[in-house]
This record gives C-alpha cells, structure tokens and sequence, in this order.
C-alpha cells in the first residue's frame, strides 16, 4: 500500500496550500502551480494507498516524495511568516522592509518553482508507479498451512484464569450453544491459555469430542472444515472435492452421533469464521461450546457480550516464568507472554550479574532488538490491517515515554493539531479522533488504563512491546525522532531536515541538549514529558533558546519544563498546539497572534488565585480548546459581530468572565469549568443566566471557592431551562440544598451527575417521581447525607452508583435494585451503608459491588 506517512504529509500540505493561497501575494502563479501538483499526487496517493508493492524504486520514491513535501512545506511556512511580518511593519511604513520583502518573495517564488519542477519531474519519471493499479500480489497458497503446534507445554500464571474459563464451558447454558471469546492483546498468552484448557483432562469427562484448530489471518473455511472433519474421520480424502456446505452437513452428522462437542478456535480475525463454525452444530440441545482467541474485541462482544479478557502476569508470576526459561527449570513456556521470554532468551547463560542490570534498564530495546522475526510478527500483523489513517495516529503513540499514562484528550487534541485527522463534514475532528482510538483500544494495540465515568477513556498506555514497535515503525517513517543519549553518552545531531520534523527528548538530557545551542528551523513538533510532578529549572537562556531554535514548530508539549517567554516566541505563528508550565500571572498579548493555535494548556505555579488573560483569544479563530490549572479571568470581545469562535472547552474560567457578550461569542462551548465565588453567580440576574447562551454545551463544572458560608445558596429556578443539553454536571462545595436537587432532575439529557465536597447539605434527600429520566451514572463525595429514599421511578435507566465519605448515609435504598439497568456500585469509606448495598447485590445476578476498605472478618468481602 502507498506509504501511510508520506500520505498524511501530502494531504497536510494541500490543505495549507488550499488554505493560504488567498493570502499570497507576490507569488501568486507559482503558489496555484504547485497547488495543482500536489493535488495530482494526492490523487495519486490515494490510488495508491488500496494496493501492495515491495519494490525498491517505490520505496525510494517514497523518500523522494517526502523529501520533496518536506522542502515546499518549509519554503511556505516561511513564506507566510515572512508575509505576517511584512504586514505587520507595512503599519508603522517603513519603505525599506517592503523593498526587503518583495526580495523575498521573488526568491520563494524561484525555490517553489524548482520544487515544482522536481514534483513533475518525478511523475514523468516513474509514470509506471503513478497508475492506479495492484501490485505485486500475495503469492496464492494452497491449503492453509497449520498453526502453532499443541505439545503439552507447562505454564505459567494461568491456573486462576484457566478455571474460570473451564467453568464458563462447563456450566454455561446447559442446552444452547455457547461461545466463550479469549481476549487479549499480541503476546499476553492466549493461544498458551487455551492451549491449556484444551489439554485440562477436566474437559474429556465434560465433552464427548474435543477439536482445535488454527484460523489465522488467511483463512479458509474449506480449511477449517476438513480440520473439524480430521477429528472425527482418520482420512478426510473422500471429501476434499465437496463445497462447504456439503462439509458442514457431514460434520454435522458426526457431531449429532456422539455427545457434546467442543471446538476451539485459535487467532480468529473476522466475524465470518464464526458464523461459519456455528453451522456445524444442529439445535440437538446438547450444550455445545465453541472457545476461540482473539486480539479485536469488537469480534469478541460479537460472539459474546460477556468476553473473557486475559490479565497481564503480576510480578510473582513473571518471575517465576523467567526463571524456568532462563534456568531450564520446568517444561517449555513457549507461548507465554511474549515480554518475559524474550528477556529470558536474553538473560539464559549469563550469570553475570551486571547483564542483568543492564537488562533491567533496557528491558523493552533487548527484548525487541532479540526476536525481530518473532515478536515483531505479531504486532505487523495488527498493524497491518489497520486502516491508513488510524495507522499513523498509532506509531504516533510513541512520542510518549515508555510506560507513560496517556490522557485520551491530549492525544486527541494532538493528532489533530498533527494533522493526523481529516476533516469531515458529519463529525468533529475530536469525534473522530475519539473513535480511532477506541479502535485501538478494541483492538488491544493501546492498553486501557482509566474509564470515565461516562465509560469513555481516559488514560491509557501502549505496552512496551508495542511502545518499541512504534518507535522503530515512526523512525523508519521519518515520522519522529526519540532524543537519547549515544552509546558514547553523546547528543544524536537533529541537523537532517528530513528526519528531524518532531523531537521527543527525555528531561534529563534537555540541559545538555540546550548547551549546543541548536538550530533547526525544520522541527514542527517538540516534545518533553514526564511521569514525574516536579518541574525542570533550567536558566533563562536555556528556555529561550527553544523559542530561538524552532522558528517554524507548530506543536510544543514541554509541561515538564519551567517556562519563559521571549520576544522570539511571539514570533512562533504556526504554533496549533501549547502545553507549558511556569509562574505564569497573566497571558500576554502576544498569544493574540497565534492565527493557527487550537489547544492551548497553561499550568501556573503562581500564588494568584486567577491568571489574566491579556491575548485577544476571541481573534484566535482556530483555538478549539483552552485549559488553565486556576480560573482564568477573560478579556471582552472586541465586537459582538464578526466570527463566532470555535471554542469547544474552557477549563477553567472565573464567574466574572461569564458575561453574555463573552459566552455569546463561545455559542459552540462544549465543555465549561466554572470555579470561583458562585454566590453573586448563582443568583437569577446574576452570570449564570448567561449560560443560556450556549446551546451546544454538554459538560458543565461548577467549583465554589468559598471556604465558609452559614446558609445555603440556591440553584436558580430556571436552571434546567438553561442548561437543558447538559449531558455531565459536577458541582463542587456548592452547598445547594436537597430540595434543590428536584431542579436538576428535569435536565432531560443528563447522563452523569457528580456531587462532591458537600454538592448539597442537609440529612435527607426525597427525589421526585418522573425525573433524571435520563441519569446513568450518579456519583455522591464527602456528604452528610443521613436518609435517602429512590428507586426506579426516580432513576429508571441508572447503571453506576458511587458513594465515597458518605459515612452518615444509613443505607443505600433498596428500591434500586429495581432498576433493570443498575449493574455497578462502589462505596468508599461508607461503612454504614455497606449492609444495603450487599442486599442490593444479592438480589441482581452479576451485579458488581466494591467495598473500600474490604471487610477482612467476613466472608463477604469484596
């Protein structure tokens, strides 16, 4: 298939050419040329991209064409900055720098010319490569060849989660067929876990006939059949002519002779291999079982709703595995998570206990750089059937350090500000950013950390086999360059234009990095992150050399570092993407020139309670989201009229910046934090009537600061008018009172609702019949809640309840338990109720009940 980075480079650079060709002035032929160019390439590209080929002079075509990109992209960058710098001087009229300007012009026309030239040149020279058209196919095979072999190998770590799997096969619906899916991702065991249960001499007594076999990617089902068919005839020659649905009935009839029938299937890849097996077995009501693996957990919830996910090995467990493999204790693991053999093969026969160490330290590079025909298979083989976007935002995954715990949204906001995603009419970008990386997460390429309350993602983490995968993949790609110390503890140079677009250097180098005073106009992106809470001083000229050295980056994420301003960051115009920390009182406004900036991430150490933002924001017509770790305190529009911003989330803001001009011009808000004084706000003529100017808003966080007040403040009466498409509300040290709490019921959209720090005050809550028709989640913190009466009529679809410091609450009322949907609750720290909510689980099957801190003397402990 046509290269996927080199595509997303093309497209970037046709819609910035797209984009600013209007605004070219000077150039104005040579810009709409080589618009025409790149829009024949791209065309070409996405011909391209539904086909294979491994030929030499299409990979080295592909480096041409990114060198070639790379060169226009740098030439038209500089151009525009050179533009913006022209009109803002073209002010004052200084007649010199026009004449300077129109030189500079005529010469980015002539390097835009050559460029041109080069891009056709390239086309006529290789017209062959430049047709839509397959090639070089997959050599057709015959029969599939058979998977992995069954040798009764001991393992380890998989006792608990081979019974529970065995249980499932043997007490599952006694006469319906069931499948049980094995889920997991590429090397955690599960062909080792189901080779073991198929080996488990518990199953002969349960199933009259036990069959595997390996499916894989380039399935057959003929294939698959006669494998069926082996296990119950010696020689399968009589029927190796007939179609599959001939093959199905006699499989069917041998199956309907004997008694119950398992049959496991190993790496299935698609839907189709189910459905098919499922034919083999007729309604004889005999309780039949179909076991399979897989990594996509889409097909697994298509099987069954209910998957078994495979856990990772805890340390007892990895070590004792290491150790046989290592030490040739036990039988042979192969199989087995796919991390701690490799290190095995790494450490066995060296006693050496510096090897060790030295292992310790690299333990993902040795276990990569050891089995690149073995590891590595699986992961291309997800990789590989990945789509060619969501490709590219995968490898990019690895601009995160090893074992780095992502939030969902600033991956998001990066592969957009990357421009990673394209732009489509029926969805957001962040929607479909959202949605790719579900589908890695489905796929078990991308580790699921954290859930929202919503379900959504929230952290999550590559594995460290994949991390590597991806960091090799993206270097190859010239996708991005990890920054680490050389064998002879040197810098690796950054001077290749063609290598170098994005940096990831690790905090402890960038002193060292800083001292050789780089330059390097071709970086877009710059990258420094860190696990660790503390921030890296560094001395001033250190920090504003960044600024000096990146003239042209557009993304800059060095949260860890803390941060200066200079004259030569105002400067940095192509900048989509800012995530910096440092004593931060005020948002200058020079970030009022930013035209290009969509997410924007202060985090101040200040002692100030609200940082002032001086920047013009409301002329940022780009900026989508804002995030500041105190409130800030915004400016005024300059005019009511004009552009309405684009702005999708403030987090957070003062009450006093929510006027009406301001929340008027941020109609699409999607997300507002609201944390301050709310008295004054909460009063009817006071800002928070303003809210009704928002229409698409869907979170809503409102955080008092007050830390004493003797009597309740209410929510207006009108409040659900005003909100009314509010999906998610937090209110925090609000002090409402439980009457109150009738108003939010009537918010028809409310999915999530989230009470903490004395939300509400007061010993009982009665809520009224008929609302929260829509109220999945409720979640109460730190209340001193006494009596509680609800059931169904007052929260009739809700699924998830959490209580935490609730320890007046007496108990959880019993009514939910009526409710079909309720399947999850957690209390933390509210012993008192803790005998209700165990009633509760006792009445709902597979009900999930968290008690924290566990209750050690009792057999019911959770």
């Amino acid at each position: 298939m046509a290269d996927t980075v080199v595509n997303f480079l093309v497209e970037n650079l046709l819609q910035l050419l797209s984009e600013n060709v209007a605004l070219i002035k000077g150039a104005d032929d040579e810009f709409n040329n080589l618009l025409e160019e790149v829009q024949l390439l791209k065309a070409f590209l996405d011909d391209a991209s539904k086909y294979h080929s491994d030929s030499k002079q299409w990979d080295q075509l592909v480096k041409d064409i990114r060198k070639t990109v790379y060169k226009a992209e740098d030439i038209i960058d500089k151009f525009l900055v050179q533009s913006k710098q022209h009109r803002e001087k073209g002010k004052v009229g200084r007649f010199f720098d026009k004449v300077s300007h129109i030189s500079i012009v005529k010469d980015l026309a002539t390097e835009i010319k050559g460029i041109h030239d080069k891009v056709k040149k390239l086309r006529e020279n290789n017209q062959q490569a430049f047709q839509p058209r397959p090639v070089l196919e997959l050599p057709k095979k015959g029969v599939q060849e058979q998977g992995p072999s069954l040798e009764n190998d001991e393992v380890v770590g998989f006792d608990d989660e081979a019974n529970k799997v065995i249980k499932r096969l043997v007490e599952g619906p006694a006469e319906s067929l069931d499948i049980i899916p094995v889920v997991g991702m590429p090397g955690l065991g599960k062909t080792t876990l189901a080779r073991k249960i198929y080996n488990d001499p518990k199953l002969s007594y349960e199933f009259f006939s036990i069959v595997w076999v390996y499916v894989g990617q380039e399935y057959k089902i003929k294939d698959i059949y006669l494998r069926i068919l082996k296990c119950f005839k010696k020689s399968i020659e009589d029927y190796l002519n007939d179609d599959v649905d001939a093959l199905a009935k006699v499989i069917s009839d041998f199956i309907n002779k004997g008694g119950r029938c398992l049959i496991v299937l190993d790496d299935v890849w698609v839907a189709e291999v189910i459905d098919d097996v499922k034919k083999v077995f007729a309604e004889n009501k005999k309780g039949h079982r179909i076991m399979m693996t897989t990594r996509d957990r889409y097909l697994a919830t298509y099987a069954n709703t209910e998957p078994h996910d495979l856990k990772f090995l805890n340390g007892k467990e990895s070590f004792e595995l290491l150790e046989k493999r290592v030490f040739g204790k036990g039988g042979n693991c192969g199989g087995v998570p796919l991390a701690v053999v490799v290190i095995a093969g790494v450490l066995r026969g060296r006693p050496n206990t510096n090897d060790w160490l030295r292992v310790q330290k690299n333990v993902a590079e040795h276990f990569y750089n050891n089995t690149q025909e073995g590891c590595l298979k699986f992961v291309e083989m997800s990789y590989n059937r990945l789509p060619q976007e969501v490709q590219t935002c995968f490898l990019y995954c690895g601009v995160f350090p090893r074992g780095f715990d992502i939030p969902s949204w600033k991956l998001i906001h990066l592969w957009i500000a990357e421009g990673l995603i394209k732009p489509q009419q029926t969805y957001t970008p962040e929607e479909i950013a959202e949605f790719y990386l579900n589908d890695l997460v489905n796929r078990n390429l991308v580790i699921l950390m954290r859930k929202k309350s919503d379900g959504q993602i929230k952290i999550c983490r590559l594995h460290d086999m994949l991390h590597e995968f991806c960091r090799t993949e993206a270097s190859n790609k010239w996708l991005f360059q990890q920054m680490h110390l050389t064998s002879d503890q040197a810098i690796p140079s950054i001077q290749d234009k063609d290598t170098c677009r994005r940096l990831c250097i690790q905090p402890s180098i960038l002193n060292q990095f800083l001292l050789d005073k780089p330059i390097a106009e071709h970086v877009r992106s710059f990258y420094c992150f860190s696990s660790e809470q503390k921030q890296i001083d560094l001395p001033p000229n250190d920090i504003k050399h960044i600024h000096k050295a990146f003239t042209l980056t557009r993304v800059l994420d060095v949260e860890p570092v803390k941060f200066l301003f200079s004259n030569d960051f105002n400067k940095l115009y192509h900048l989509r993407y800012v995530a910096i920390s440092g004593e931060f009182k005020s948002l200058p406004p020079s970030f009022g020139k930013f035209w290009n900036l969509q997410t924007l991430v202060i985090n101040t150490s200040t002692s100030e309670s609200t940082l002032e933002v001086k920047a013009d924001i409301w002329n940022l017509l780009q900026l989508r989201h804002f995030h500041t770790n105190i409130p800030a305190k915004l400016p005024a529009p300059a005019t009511t009229t004009g552009k309405t911003s684009c702005l999708q989330t403030l987090s957070m803001v003062a009450p006093e910046s929510c006027k009406k001009d301001v929340l008027a011009k941020a109609c699409l808000l999607k997300k507002l934090s609201i944390r301050g004084q709310m008295a004054s706000f909460l009063e009817p003529k006071g800002g928070i009537s303003n809210l009704e100017e928002l229409k698409c808003l869907e979170h809503l966080k409102l955080l008092n600061d007050v830390l004493y007040i003797n009597k309740a403040i209410h929510l207006p009466p009108a409040f659900f008018r005003l909100v009314r498409t509010v999906k998610k509300l937090t209110l925090v040290n609000t002090r409402f009172s439980w009457n109150d709490a009738n108003k939010l019921a009537q918010l028809e959209h409310l999915e999530v609702l989230k009470l903490k720090e004395n939300a509400f005050i007061g010993d009982s809550w009665k809520p009224e019949i008929g609302g929260f028709s829509a109220l999945q989640v409720l979640w109460i913190e730190r209340s001193d809640l006494e009596s509680w009466m609800a059931s169904s009529l007052n929260f009739p679809i809700l699924r998830h309840l959490v209580l935490i410091s609730c320890d007046k609450l007496k108990a959880v009322p019993l009514g939910l338990a009526d409710i079909h949907n309720f399947q999850e609750m957690r209390l933390d720290n509210s012993k008192e109720a803790v005998k209700s909510a165990k009633e509760i689980e006792s009445k709902k099957p597979k009900f999930k009940l968290t008690i924290f801190p566990p209750e050690t003397d009792s057999k019911d402990t959770q």
